[in-house]
């Protein structure tokens, strides 16, 4: 289903706003919001929402029906579906779940960074893996949602993200502070850990880590250590075979991390 089904035409289904100025602030139902944010009367942030779990779709179809600062425009229930509605509607927030029943979201965000490059996606799953957090940013979410969390809140979500925030659930994102404390404070065990890491490392790796870590090209790289782009690229995919990473950036922030240069 790639539309809004039963909810029929999204702006119908809408609860009338009343405004009311005040020293900048606007009244939008029961909650006060500053006129100078995304998200007013005249103007709600627009919403597609694709999620293949039926009942999860009507709950979260009408907190953002029901709140007058955001604009629902769509719905799909799969991958397929998913496309169609990111290539045909114009709008300013996508909410997609992880596990789709013919694939994953992920591919949706990838596919609205190519198509819609001005919309935020916030994605959403019933599955608290720190891993699956750390994907959908890395593709290019800045919020991630916990389903059935006492703490979300599918509209304030949406304008946090349409207002050059990011979103995350509470408890979500303090397991996430504790484990990136845990690496910038390690155990005298994880100490070690990272020493032979770092040994593993040659002279001339760390070399080539230090100027990718400055923003240069393998070419430029050469050009400076004179040696040839095929050595540096040689170079730099050992160092993410032996860090275990497969990007630049990943390898990056994992040496400056563990301080291995």
């Amino acid at each position: 289903m790639s539309y809004l089904g039963s909810f029929g035409n999204a702006e119908e289904a809408r609860v009338p706003p009343r405004v009311m100025p005040n020293q900048g602030l606007a009244r939008n139902g029961s909650m006060i919001w500053p006129n100078f944010l995304v998200g007013q009367d005249d103007k709600p942030v627009r919403v597609i929402l694709i999620d293949d779990d039926e009942h999860m779709q009507r709950v979260v179809a009408q907190e953002l029906m029901v709140d007058p600062r955001t604009l629902l425009v769509g719905m799909a229930s799969s991958v397929k579906e998913g496309r169609r509605l990111i290539k045909q509607h114009e709008f300013d927030v996508m909410l997609v779940d992880v596990n789709l029943n013919d694939g994953l979201g992920f591919s949706l965000i990838e596919l609205m960074k190519f198509q819609r490059p001005s919309a935020e996606a916030i994605m959403f799953s019933i599955m608290e893996s720190d891993e699956q957090v750390l994907r959908a940013f890395e593709v290019g979410a800045t919020g991630y949602l916990v389903k059935h969390s006492w703490f979300g809140n599918y509209p304030q979500a949406v304008l946090q993200v349409a207002n050059g925030g990011a979103y995350i659930t509470p408890h979500l994102a303090r397991r996430l502070i504790q484990k990136f404390d845990a690496r910038n404070n390690p155990s005298p065990r994880a100490a070690a850990s990272c020493s032979s890491e770092s040994e593993l490392l040659s002279e001339r790796e760390k070399e080539v880590l230090r100027n990718v870590a400055n923003g240069y090209t393998s070419a430029e790289i050469a050009t400076r250590l004179e040696i040839s782009m095929l050595t540096v690229n040689s170079h730099i995919k050992n160092i993410y075979r032996k860090l275990r990473v497969r990007t630049r950036a990943q390898a990056v922030q994992f040496a400056a991390l563990r301080k291995l240069f």
